[in-house]
């Protein structure tokens, strides 16, 4: 099991990463809520990660820290949440605000992410009730918007590649290229960076 990784960012490409650990290149996905908190190409980056082995791939999921590293380990233990689905939905929302959606019954804000029906986010807030019962979140607990980044944080790109760099994104998370391209198009302005852009659409689609 590789429980965690230290190492220098080699390429960033939402939601993937390829981090260099001692000469070896590692393949992570991560969800955007994490992705967008990792330092520059080039710097060094630590992430908590849970390793998937399948018949036909071996992948690497990699987390900021442990809490969302926790709740998808919890997400994919329900009936019919795989890693890809999981992926999705920590990338949609953060683990503070996916807690909060089970506890208080918010059914119609997980219904928006895709690959999440009603049946499915019924199901999510029967199953992961009692499992996140004391994560200590209440009515009243501010939710955070992880993927919201500052001026000086945010890594400007041109619009077209930010453009086709923030769909590409979005497809990753199941949207389809229709609901990508409508969504990214209508917050596309010059100087504006890719966290910024699928930040945006994704807001504008949950």
């Amino acid at each position: 099991m590789i429980g965690r990784l230290q190492g220098t960012i080699l390429e960033k490409q939402p939601p993937d990463l390829l981090i260099d650990v001692g000469g070896v290149g590692y393949e992570v996905q991560l969800p955007l809520t994490s992705f967008y908190e990792l330092p520059e190409v080039g710097k060094t980056a630590i992430l908590y990660t849970h390793f998937v082995v399948r018949e036909d791939a071996q992948l690497l999921y990699g987390f900021s820290n442990p809490t969302e590293r926790s709740l998808f380990r919890q997400l994919i233990k329900a009936n019919g949440v795989g890693p890809k689905l999981a992926l999705t939905i920590l990338s949609g929302m953060t683990a503070q605000h996916f807690v909060r959606c089970v506890q208080f019954d918010d059914i119609s804000t997980l219904i928006k992410l895709p690959g999440v029906g009603k049946k499915t986010a019924e199901r999510l807030v029967i199953e992961m009730r009692d499992r996140l019962k004391d994560w200590g979140v209440t009515p009243q607990t501010p939710v955070t918007d992880k993927l919201l980044l500052s001026d000086d944080e945010a890594i400007f790109a041109p619009p077209a590649t930010a453009e086709q760099d923030a769909i590409g994104a979005l497809l990753a998370l199941g949207y389809s290229q229709a609901q990508a391209a409508k969504a990214v198009k209508q917050y596309l302005t010059p100087g504006i960076s890719c966290e910024q852009l699928i930040k945006a659409a994704l807001k504008s689609m949950i």
